[in-house]
């Protein structure tokens, strides 16, 4: 049942990744990389940043402890428990906001230094019409997570729909009649991406009730999230420098990072989010029941899954960086300038794109044996790392450099944690999971040898862009066929259940 709840949400997620990733083609056609496009992203940026050091502890943290109150006082007692939860992220948000309203010119400073007096005053008005969306920011995170506890997956995931939607058409507005139309439908968007949400609450049983009393699980939460929300600060600090050096770079360097970082996003969104949307609560409940074995094996089991899936993506995304960007973005404003910024970016951030993915799914292994400590320090030490070579390679390699960086702390952080866990609960089947590794990777190599000689021939007689969709196309089919000869035990039982299913429809029809 887990199995087919995890195709289904791969299905929605692709579905929604792709109109998240038309939104971005949209907005590079019709801005760039320019001023405008680099005051709107830090404007993007910053809420999500700074409540991410809130919510993202809050929302961690409340799945466990929900399934504890849940277990031992029932449904009344966990609902209570959520309304405090709510109410409290509430008052946390309404701080934050008068605080960005405040100091909206120093916040955006933070972000980015190096803009100038024209993009300042843009990303300053940008960022007060923003920030109102914290306020759903926040209930999403709460939201989601209950709705996920009650096996509903997919009303979370189908989310981006709406927002995506009502973002291109802001984006397309703010061209024809005002520029203040994309923030202000920005701000629509986020309010409904949260709103959507409250069927599927009201279906679930639960009940809101105006209630702040601080309890025995209310300090736990708060305590457990305190590590949790360090760690995702240093993420954030880690993001905060990125873009401070991109906009002392170049104009545009801010877009261009984030371009690249959404192709990235994109993949993690389509087979990371899913894996862990399901994976987590599952896991938290072994971990609730002591039951370490079967932990492993789910944990293995997501691990390898993603690599299946990241490794080849990985390896195209490398060798073709500048012929995808250039087949995703390259027209209207987006010029040549535009893509091989974004293509340099790509190619280093592609790197670490499967020690991101990992790491995501570890990081939940220790949320839900309740150690959000080991994480943090993780991440620590992963923030000075980030911050030293961002400083060095961007001196030398300009916008490259500060992607290259991400991606050589996300392998270092992704070794640590294999490390750390392992001390925790013990052996993790290293040297299976090693072996399907390499497998892996050699099937990945071999396609992208394949499809980058089918592409150099198919560019002889036929346009770039029409070469570069047969050749990825094919090497996805030559990588397939390759895996499934390498006889890695995970694509084996994958293959046998679809040829169950297959049949088993064949046959029932045969019979009717």
């Amino acid at each position: 049942m887990k199995k087919k709840i995890a195709i289904v949400l791969a299905i929605i997620t692709i579905i929604s990744k792709f109109f998240g990733f038309f939104r971005e083609i949209i907005l590079s056609y019709f801005y760039g990389v320019s001023n405008e496009s680099d005051a709107y992203i830090i404007a993007l940026t910053i809420p999500t940043v700074i409540f991410a050091f809130v919510g993202t502890g809050l929302a961690t943290t409340f799945i466990p402890i929900y399934n504890s109150i849940l277990a031992q006082k029932g449904e009344k007692a966990a609902n209570a428990f959520t309304n405090k939860v709510i109410n409290i992220i509430f008052v946390i948000s309404s701080v934050i906001v008068l605080l960005i309203f405040v100091f909206t010119e120093h916040t955006v400073k933070l972000f980015a230094y190096g803009f100038d007096k024209e993009t300042m005053e843009l990303a300053v008005q940008f960022t007060r019409i923003i920030s109102l969306g914290i306020y759903f920011i926040g209930l999403g995170y709460v939201f989601k997570s209950l709705l996920q506890i009650k096996d509903n997956f997919i009303v979370p995931a189908i989310v981006g729909f709406p927002y995506n939607f009502i973002v291109i058409i802001s984006i397309i507005a703010s061209t024809k009649w005002n520029i203040m139309i994309l923030p202000l439908g920005t701000f629509i968007a986020t309010s409904l991406e949260t709103i959507v949400l409250f069927p599927g609450i009201i279906k679930s049983g639960y009940k809101y009730l105006l209630d702040f009393k601080i309890d025995n699980h209310i300090k736990k939460m708060f305590f457990l999230s305190i590590p949790v929300i360090l760690g995702t600060s240093v993420n954030q600090i880690n993001k905060l420098v990125d873009r401070t050096l991109a906009s002392q770079i170049s104009v545009g360097g801010i877009s261009a990072l984030n371009y690249a970082s959404r192709l990235n996003n994109f993949v993690q969104g389509v087979f990371v989010v899913s894996v862990i949307a399901v994976m987590y609560p599952a896991i938290s409940k072994l971990a609730a029941e002591n039951n370490m074995k079967e932990l492993k094996k789910v944990l293995s089991e997501s691990i390898i899954g993603v690599t299946l899936l990241l490794v080849p993506l990985s390896v195209g995304a490398m060798i073709f960086s500048k012929e995808i960007v250039a087949l995703l973005f390259g027209r209207g404003a987006f010029d040549k300038t535009a893509v091989d910024m974004t293509s340099v970016s790509l190619f280093y951030y592609s790197i670490g794109m499967l020690a991101f993915g990992i790491r995501d799914v570890l990081s939940r292994v220790f949320y839900s044996v309740k150690d959000t400590k080991t994480p943090t320090i993780n991440a620590g030490i992963g923030m000075a790392l980030n911050i030293v070579l961002n400083i060095i390679l961007s001196r030398y390699m300009g916008i490259g450099g500060l992607a290259l960086a991400t991606s050589i702390v996300g392998i270092f952080i992704t070794i640590l944690m294999f490390v750390t866990l392992r001390k925790k609960i013990g052996p993790l089947g290293m040297k299976a999971m090693s072996f399907k590794f390499f497998k892996i990777l050699v099937s990945s190599l071999l396609m992208g040898v394949i499809a980058h000689i089918s592409y150099r021939y198919l560019e002889n007689f036929a346009g770039s862009n029409i070469s570069i969709i047969i050749s990825i196309t094919g090497g996805a089919l030559i990588y397939f066929v390759i895996i499934y000869f390498m006889k890695i035990e995970d694509v084996e039982v994958l293959v046998k259940q679809f040829k169950r299913k297959l049949f088993g429809r064949k046959k029932q029809l045969n019979n009717g």
